[in-house]
């Protein structure tokens, strides 16, 4: 182990080897990194331990510099494991890379099969072992990490100390069409209030739309902007500070060159690197598996359920007067085209589309039968994460108690600094 210091914290990082598959404990392993992140000031005592589950699926623990968020919070009162989910950040990571050793895009499929949050809680169970010496731990999921979380409370409640789950209480029952179903009309609602905002978007997100739909772009590193590429931009409106984000990268799209316009080089630049898969490939190939618990396949479930949408077709709207409307986030098959990054992956993701034996993932009677104190942020019309169906789930776990506001967006645990997980804690130690 390696340990450092930044302000006001002291890290140490921390290695553990898994089965690849854990009901063939004998078989292939991964190691996964985590991150110990402890107050300086409480260094050496004895504190319980608060493993952080990120969203995605597909990225690493975040890296903060210091008392940053609610890291702040989180080490007045725990010892805290950053900890990098399998196939992320320095967790055994899977990509493009790593997975062409493996060779045939069914061995690649069938391997990612197993990076699911059925595999991600039984990880969690070993590495507790290791760290607690059996005692239980809290768990903070983020998003998908709250997803995982949910499974924690299916099926291994005994390790669980506290819950505290942010903008993460997933359908426990519905196909992947109905979260996408429930999703393009929460979509348009972010769209049109983007558009409330900054109404001068209207015409330039139409004309660089036009301008693709023209003149197909290949940016920096290979990766083609097209239409359908450029309207994923919306997935920036998720977030708390996304609309303006989106404003500013619109504004300055276009440069003068002789006679004539063109997309700047630095347009075309910071839409790569928000656009690229590059350093999260898992979110693009385990998407939508995350929603699969029974034997119908996702089988492109945002493709298809778009089609009951016709609004978000940029060729209509482009064809007419209506405003270009962004989507969110949603996989298609053409990310496995226009992404150098996934376009060696694109067999191995219609294998994974077509999957039709996945386990189940949640356990309503065992969540019915809840014990453990679990609190849980619903951000009113979260872009990403269907409130319907969260307190639909918040309803069924024994127990849970929710805060629903609309001072966050989906990201409101980060941009709320300490105070979003102090409420939470609050909340499930009945201090409120």
């Amino acid at each position: 182990m390696t340990s450092y210091r930044q302000p006001g914290v002291v890290l140490t990082d921390r290695r553990f080897t898994v089965p690849l598959d854990h009901s063939d404990p004998g078989g292939e392993r991964l190691e996964l990194y985590g991150r110990e992140v402890v107050a300086a000031a409480r260094a050496t005592e004895e504190l319980p331990w608060l493993v952080y589950l990120e969203g995605g699926p597909g990225f690493g623990a975040r890296r903060f510099i210091g008392p940053q968020a609610w890291l702040g919070r989180a080490v007045r009162d725990y010892r805290v494991l950053l900890l990098d989910q399998r196939g992320t950040g320095r967790s055994t990571p899977r990509n493009r890379q790593t997975l062409a050793p493996l060779g045939t895009p069914r061995a690649q499929a069938d391997h990612l099969a197993h990076f699911r949050a059925d595999s991600i809680v039984r990880d969690c169970e070993t590495i507790r072992a290791e760290l607690t010496g059996g005692a239980p731990w809290s768990v903070l999921g983020q998003s998908f990490g709250g997803f995982c979380a949910t499974h924690y409370l299916s099926t291994a409640p005994e390790g669980l100390r506290e819950v505290f789950i942010t903008g993460g209480l997933p359908s426990l029952d519905g196909h992947a069409d109905d979260v996408y179903r429930a999703a393009y009309p929460r979509i348009q609602r972010k769209v049109e209030a983007h558009y409330t905002r900054y109404p001068q978007d209207v015409a330039q997100a139409r004309r660089i739309a036009a301008h693709l739909a023209d003149h197909p772009t290949t940016l920096p590193g290979g990766h083609l902007l097209t239409p359908e590429v450029f309207q994923s931009l919306g997935i920036l409106l998720g977030g708390g500070d996304g609309s303006h984000q989106l404003h500013y990268l619109l504004e300055d799209a276009f440069i003068k060159a002789g006679d004539r316009h063109e997309l700047s080089d630095a347009f075309q630049e910071a839409v790569r690197a928000q656009l690229s898969f590059a350093g999260h490939p898992l979110y693009a190939l385990l998407h939508e598996a995350i929603y699969g618990q029974d034997e119908r396949p996702t089988d492109w479930s945002a493709e298809r359920v778009r089609a009951e949408f016709p609004q978000f077709d940029a060729a209509t709207a482009l064809a007419g007067d209506a405003p270009l409307l962004f989507t969110g986030e949603t996989i298609h098959p053409w990310h496995f085209e226009t992404d150098p990054a996934l376009r060696p992956l694109r067999e191995t993701a219609e294998l994974l589309a077509a999957r039709t034996d996945w386990a189940p993932l949640y356990d309503a009677k065992r969540l019915a039968a809840n014990e453990v104190p679990v609190a849980a942020a619903v951000y009113h019309d979260d872009m990403y994460v269907d409130t319907a169906h969260s307190l639909t789930t918040a309803r069924a776990i024994r127990g849970l108690r929710t805060w629903v506001t609309d001072e966050y967006e989906h990201d409101g645990v980060r941009a709320g600094g300490p105070r979003v997980l102090d409420r939470l804690i609050s909340l499930a130690q009945g201090e409120i």
